[in-house]
């Protein structure tokens, strides 16, 4: 399958009056036509940063791009002035912020945000662009969206401000969508009916999607690939299986640990001891080592190389090497493991 975006090696600092904080450090990934990759892990991992790069929305000072390639369809995006930058976010690539109210203007109606992006890029008349804003509130499940379109963003729900929101971010048909934990703010059945909606909609435009989350349940409903951040790098890429039934990371097995589950109610919640590292002074090794039940002398020395467990799984940690100790997940890790999969069969059951 083609690839649409492409980011080699992107090293993002912040200049700030402790010093210089390495908030992304060398971050790769590829994202192909049509699919959705998730990029998982806690706060300060560096999700949002590397996202907000590739929408050159990086605040200079005190953010800067040091170092890296962040190629759409072949073309440096780090390369281009705000000018040329301007003219490809809402036509090439778009993006879903976390709070829909933030998002939107409070005092222009929802139509005029939507029209906007028309008007511009798609160089629609007025009399179009408001036929087609129409149109897109109606795709994102708006009822009578020839009324709401003259209305505020107040005069919406949360819910419905996000559909909003995804209708603007969706006008111009854009190559790349990020989505940047777009149902935080909104409780669990409104954000299952945002998460539907967006599988939909993808269907429908064969867009590419970066789904931000710290949540892992999310990322099985709604990704093909998964990409785990940890202290500004990635440490582990696989598709949704490799992740959810064989992870290879202990941070992984963290944040699988972590997650709730209904089936198992006698288990307790596992907790990664200790906190993430100050990227003021990153660690001279494995960025997890002191986080690290299994750590061991090398991970305070040297950081991982990116291990290859199969032709779509990759995980930076020396547990990989051939040379060191056999280590199983925990056994909360195995117990969600096993529930996945079953879960997985179960549903593929019920679609045969």
């Amino acid at each position: 399958m083609e690839n649409i975006l492409e980011v080699n090696d992107l090293h993002v600092s912040f200049d700030t009056y402790g010093g210089e904080v390495k908030a992304v450090r060398g971050v790769s990934f590829e994202l192909r036509k049509g699919e959705t990759l998730a990029i998982v892990g806690e706060s300060g991992s560096g999700k949002s940063v590397t996202t907000k790069a590739l929408m050159g929305l990086i605040p200079q000072p005190p953010g800067r791009i040091k170092q890296g390639e962040v190629l759409l369809e072949g073309k440096d995006l780090t390369k281009m002035n705000e000018r040329q930058l301007q003219k490809i976010r809402g036509r090439d690539l778009s993006m879903i912020f976390q709070d829909p109210m933030t998002s939107l203007n409070p005092t222009m109606k929802v139509g005029n945000q939507i029209m906007e992006g028309l008007i511009k890029h798609q160089k629609m008349s007025r009399s179009q662009a408001k036929k087609r804003a129409v149109e897109l509130l109606e795709m994102v499940g708006i009822p009578n969206p020839k009324a709401r379109i003259n209305q505020y963003p107040h005069q919406f729900s949360g819910g419905m401000r996000q559909r909003v929101v995804i209708a603007i971010a969706l006008a111009c048909n854009p190559k790349v969508l990020i989505a940047d934990e777009p149902t935080t703010a909104l409780d669990v059945t409104i954000q299952a009916q945002i998460l539907e909606l967006m599988k939909d909609l993808q269907h429908k435009t064969e867009t590419s999607i970066i789904f931000i989350t710290h949540d892992l349940g999310v990322v099985a409903n709604v990704a093909d690939r998964v990409a785990v951040m940890y202290a500004g790098k990635i440490v582990e890429l696989g598709t949704v299986d490799d992740i959810f039934y064989n992870p290879q990371h202990p941070y992984t097995w963290g944040l699988l640990g972590s997650m709730p589950t209904l089936d198992d109610e006698e288990s307790e919640l596992f907790a990664i001891p200790g906190t993430p590292p100050d990227l003021l002074n990153p660690p001279k090794g494995d960025a997890f080592a002191a986080r690290n039940e299994y750590a061991m002398k090398i991970d305070e020395e040297e950081q991982p190389p990116f291990f290859q467990v199969s032709d779509t799984h990759y995980a930076a940690t020396w547990l990989l090497h051939e040379n060191a100790p056999k280590v199983e997940p925990p056994e909360s890790v195995q117990k969600r493991m096993q529930g996945f999969a079953n879960t997985g069969a179960s549903e593929k059951g019920d679609n045969a």
